[in-house]
């Protein structure tokens, strides 16, 4: 590639040989409200998301390979709600490093620069590669929050974490924090997730890995809200909206934001922890979080991973055996049947990642067959951080309570019937917080 000016011009040239002369006026260029973001990165296509604050021209993604002229493909933007638009870029190669350029009214709006994943199977070792991952992140807005002061800080975690060279990042829900003022109109939630999205020092990690994310109460509805919240499409459509997730929900069902994906050679679960949720405090309904349906369509996606980890995404904790707040422990008999279901189907490398609860934590349990599932929770990023070494987590590996804020980063590495994770939990500015290292062959 010789320069960003060569690109423009074969993409004019490209528009040229495409679009019928016109004697009007050409628009002017739309404008960006943030910048864009790297969605799910496959093999052969890769999602981006962007969002406009004027739209005038239409807009269009323009892909080169790194290192050539040429174009690959383009894609028509097509803008949805809140002016947002996750467009799929196809027509890709394996292990291949990619510029997409956006361009609106012959101008060029912002590049995105990403590799797509390699083909590894049956030729070479599984490659090494780094996860982020975190959850919580409240963004104040005084003239909408509560009176005193500001229960968000320390933004420049996001900058520390686009310097980090992750492959990855995994949102884990609470990613943003719906006020009073926003549960009542669709458009409160928009201005929500263009509130954070706006954040400055939040614009380069945008772009510098893949995002997926699951959500949690905050983003979901008010306070501690289960699948009875009557706006609950809402909370769907917007999570879509500016999300750039491979799915949603389950096979065959409507609703929900259950997915599932393979990155090198790990297989993730997003799990929905609030649309099919009952309270624990409802005295005539049963209990659940994820239920039923969830719950069989997850057993069986685990039986059938070959993948040394398998790593299970949820807002909530699921393996403290404190059962306090809202984690699985306070949902007894489903916590029991899902963890009796994977030591019965013997399924090893379970680790689940979780937020919400303000500190960062790991715990583990052996299961009656041998094998071990880990919980680790990281939490907080931006909001309020808090020391719960009191909770009676008796399965919590000691000394890895976190009271600060902070994110998680997972490296995977080693061939292929040895991979191995270290887990490194690092504060605000990249520091060091603790370190676990795994090896898959000896979860079992």
């Amino acid at each position: 590639m010789n320069s960003q000016l060569t690109m423009l011009a074969a993409v004019a040239a490209f528009a040229a040989g495409c679009q019928a002369p016109t004697t009007t006026d050409q628009a002017s260029p739309s404008q960006l409200a943030c910048s864009s973001m790297l969605g799910y990165v496959d093999m052969r296509a890769a999602q981006v998301w962007c969002q406009f604050s004027e739209v005038d021209a239409p807009s269009q993604w323009h892909v080169f390979q790194e290192g050539k002229d040429s174009l690959v493909t383009s894609a028509d933007v097509l803008i949805g709600d809140f002016q947002t638009a996750t467009t799929e870029l196809s027509l890709l190669e394996p292990g291949t490093k990619y510029e997409a350029i956006l361009v609106s009214g012959g101008v060029s709006l912002d590049t995105l620069v990403f590799s797509t994943q390699p083909l590894w199977d049956f030729r070479t070792d599984p490659p090494a590669f780094k996860v982020l991952a975190g959850s919580c992140a409240y963004i104040n807005e005084p003239e909408y929050d509560r009176p005193g002061k500001g229960y968000g800080g320390e933004y420049e975690i996001f900058e520390t974490m686009s310097e980090a060279h992750g492959d990855l990042m995994v949102w884990l829900g609470d990613n943003i924090y719906l006020r009073e003022v926003d549960f009542g109109s669709y458009a409160g939630f928009g201005h929500r997730y263009t509130h954070m999205r706006s954040t400055p020092e939040l614009q380069k990690l945008l772009g510098a890995m893949p995002h997926v994310a699951i959500w949690d109460d905050h983003d979901f509805g008010p306070n501690d809200c289960d699948g009875y919240f009557v706006r609950k499409a809402w909370s769907q459509q917007a999570f879509e909206s500016f999300w750039a997730n491979p799915s949603y929900g389950l096979p065959g069902s409507q609703g929900g934001i259950t997915t599932q994906f393979r990155f090198m050679d790990v297989d993730f679960f997003l799990l929905d922890n609030r649309y099919h949720r009952v309270n624990h405090h409802n005295a005539t309904q049963q209990p659940q979080i994820l239920g039923k349906e969830q719950l069989d369509w997850l057993m069986g996606a685990l039986s059938a991973s070959r993948a040394p980890f398998k790593i299970v995404a949820v807002g909530g904790q699921v393996l403290s055996d404190a059962a306090i707040y809202e984690n699985h422990a306070q949902f007894p008999e489903e916590r029991n049947e899902l963890l009796r279901r994977i030591d019965e189907e013997d399924i090893r490398g379970v680790i689940f990642l979780s937020g919400d609860r303000h500190n960062g934590e790991l715990t583990r349990l052996q299961l009656p067959g041998g094998n071990w599932v880990y919980d680790l929770t990281s939490s907080p990023l931006t909001s309020g951080s808090y020391d719960h070494s009191d909770e009676p987590n008796s399965l919590r590996v000691p000394g890895t309570m976190i009271g600060v804020r902070h994110f998680a980063e997972l490296n995977f590495s080693g061939p292929r019937k040895d991979r191995s994770l270290e887990i490194i939990m690092r504060g605000v500015h990249g520091d060091t917080l603790w370190t676990q290292a795994l090896r898959a062959k000896e979860l079992h």
